[in-house]
Formats: structure tokens, sequence, C-alpha cells
């Protein structure tokens, strides 16, 4: 089992919180968070999305540890499964392309789904590939190394194509990278004091996979992980997409169940709008009645703008306070420079966007007007930051 790593007696903020402060829009928030000076401390409110894959790369040991580094006091796995059926830590099982090197390695990009494929400026073909956990066994799965997740869809070698890193990201502190196992990040986490929240990912092959590996089993297999390494089930945030997940979970593991997250990807459904309750299948009373305990959409689903143009909660957010469900936003600090307004996490409010100082803006409204629980960054120590500034837990 892992000894517990030492870490600062106060999480290590670094100076992108202060800016994000200094460069508020004037106002009440501003004059508290600038003038903010601690103490800071962990905070459950403070979820590590990944890591802290704006500058780490995602589901590496050390994007793990510059998250718990500054605060976070809850840290996510993805999940999914190698083709021996094993778990490991990562965003997608088909991104192993763009999330480590192992287009690098002719023995493992051999066996990728779907090769290394140029881009052809003559046709406008792009470049791609797909490799996939389940195409390699977890000893070849443990010889990669994790990257920025990137491609450049116009290159024409493996090099060009894995050096696509956005300038907004950084490569600084890719090197090492460093790929986990869901049972080492769990001996991580619990070796740095904080929560768990693995995310069960849809497989993107059939299932069952290789005959008998049925979603159930793939289900139970991630939480019967956390039992083995003695972690109580109250540490433990297990989420999904899929809402059968949840149920299976709340039917087999009661004591996981029962605070597990419904990952609220409705969005994408032909017809669903965050702003019109009819078109909200199932409903908020309905997952309620479900037990499902907490649900969590993106950001932009949970706001909306008033009459005045002021970031106001949502219907949805509305609805789901009243019908008794707990919320958790995803994702801060994900849409890179804000100057422009964002992207698809703050897609619902970009005309009150215009300058990276409001991520604190939003914070705020997710916190004290919306009513979340916690949300989850690609930095933690702007989510630290706010909930130490703000008295939050």
């Amino acid at each position: 089992m892992a000894q517990t790593l030492p870490l600062p007696t106060e999480p290590q903020l670094g100076p992108r919180p202060f800016y994000l402060a200094e460069t508020m829009k004037d106002g009440a928030l501003k004059t508290r968070l600038s003038t903010c000076t601690g103490p800071f401390r962990k905070s459950d409110f403070s979820i590590a999305h990944r890591g802290a894959p704006l500058q780490f790369p995602e589901h590496s040991r050390e994007s793990y540890l510059a998250a718990a580094r500054m605060g976070a006091g809850v840290i996510e796995c993805d999940v999914t499964f190698t083709r021996d059926r094993q778990l490991v830590c990562r965003h997608s099982q088909c991104d192993l392309h763009t999330t480590t090197n192992i287009l690098s390695v002719p023995a493992l990009a051999a066996k990728c789904t779907q090769p290394f494929s140029p881009a052809d400026p003559a046709t406008g073909k792009k470049a791609s590939a797909k490799c996939c956990t389940s195409d390699i066994t977890l000893a070849e799965f443990k010889t990669l190394r994790a990257k920025m997740d990137a491609a450049d869809p116009s290159a024409t070698t493996v090099a060009d194509y894995q050096n696509g890193t956005p300038r907004w990201r950084t490569d600084l502190y890719a090197s090492p990278g460093t790929l986990m196992t869901h049972a080492e990040s769990i001996a991580l986490i619990k070796s740095l004091s904080a929560k768990f929240t693995p995310e069960l990912k849809a497989p993107e092959v059939p299932m069952p996979f290789d005959g008998d590996y049925t979603q159930e089993k793939y289900a139970t297999q991630m939480l019967d992980e956390y039992r083995a390494a003695g972690i109580p089930a109250s540490d433990v945030f297990p989420q999904s997409f899929d809402l059968n997940d949840i149920r299976f979970w709340l039917r087999t593991t009661p004591d996981f169940g029962k605070q597990a997250v419904f990952l609220d990807g409705r969005y994408a459904t032909p017809g669903f709008d965050h702003l019109r309750p009819e078109t909200w299948r199932p409903s908020m009373p309905e997952l309620k009645a479900m037990g499902l305990p907490i649900l969590a959409p993106p950001i932009y689903m949970l706001l909306t703008l008033d009459g005045s143009g002021r970031i106001v909660p949502s219907p949805y957010a509305r609805a789901a306070r009243e019908a008794g469900l707990d919320l958790i936003a995803w994702s801060l600090e994900r849409d890179g420079p804000l100057a422009n307004g964002g992207a698809f996490f703050h897609r619902s409010i970009k005309p009150a966007i215009d300058r990276d100082g409001d991520t604190l803006t939003v914070l705020d409204v997710l916190a004290r007007d919306v009513g979340v629980r916690g949300v989850f960054s690609d930095w933690p120590a702007t989510t630290t930051f706010y909930a130490s500034c703000m008295g939050l837990q």
C-alpha cells in the first residue's frame, strides 16, 4: 500500500486564482476575493477534473499530485478497461492516440483499432487514429507515457500529430506522464487524504466484451476495487452518464449508490432544452423518486441570463433543487481564455463573459445562487481559493 505522501501544510495555489480575482469586473465580489489572503484549506467543494489537466497530462500521477497540492478534496479517475479486463484511468476507452505516446511505439501502434492515417492537404482529408485501452493488455498499457490530450488534424507524421497541445495549455510538465491503473489511483488518492469520484466510462466496444464481460460485471468491478483497498463507501462518489449504471449501484451496492452521481449528458439528445422542463425525460421529481442523490450537468445547463444580462440560475437548476437533488457542476477552467465568451461550458451565458476573471463570477453564482455542493475544475487552485475565501467546506 502506498505510503502517505507529504503535502504542504496549506494548499499551494500559485498566482492564477489571484490573477483571476484581479481581472474581475469591479464590485463587492472582486473586492472580497482580491483582498483574500487565506488561510487556504483543502475543500470537498474543489473537485479535481482528471487531476489538474490545465497544465499536467490528465489522469497521470503527476496530475493527481498537483491537484492534491492545490487543495482538491475530491479527485477523479475516469475508469475504463484493458484487453485483459483490468481497470485503468483514462477519459475514454479510445483516447490513447491523443492522451499517450502509443503511436510512437510501433509494436503497440500496430494493435490500435485504427492505425495513424496522415492528413492529405490535396483532398482535405484530416489526420486520424483510434487507439483503445481494450486494444492492449495492462502490461502493455503500463509501458506507455501520458501526454497532454491533443492531436493535430493537419499532421502528415505521427510526431506532428502528437504535437497539438493548445497554446493556452502547456507541455512544460508533460514529460514524466505516469499512467495509472484504477487501483494505483485509489492508493495514491488515499495517501493524499482526498476522496474519490470514479467515473464508469461508456464502453466503445460491444458488451459483453470478449464473451462474458458484461456492463454489470464492469460496474461491480469498479466498486470492488474500493472495497479491496479498504476505502469506506462514504468517501466514494461513483459517476456515470448511464442512468442504468446508477440504478444498478442503488440496487446492488446501496452503500455506494446513496452518493452516486448521474452525469447528465441529455444535452446531446435532440429536443432537450435546459430552459424547457417539458423536454426533460425523466423529470426532476422522477429522478428523485428513483433514488438518485446527485445530479451533475455541464455548467451552462445550470445558468442563464436575466433581462438585465446578469448570470442567474436556470430553470433546470431551480427545478433540481426544488426536487431535492444535490448538484455538482462541470467543468471550470476548461474553455480556455474567456475574452471571447468561452466555449461549450459557458455557452448559455456567453454575452456576459468577456474576461478570465468571469471564471470566479460564474463560480460564485454556482455556489451561492444555484447551491452546488462542488465544482469540477481543470485547475483546482481556483475552486480551492474560492471555497476558502467564501468559507465553504
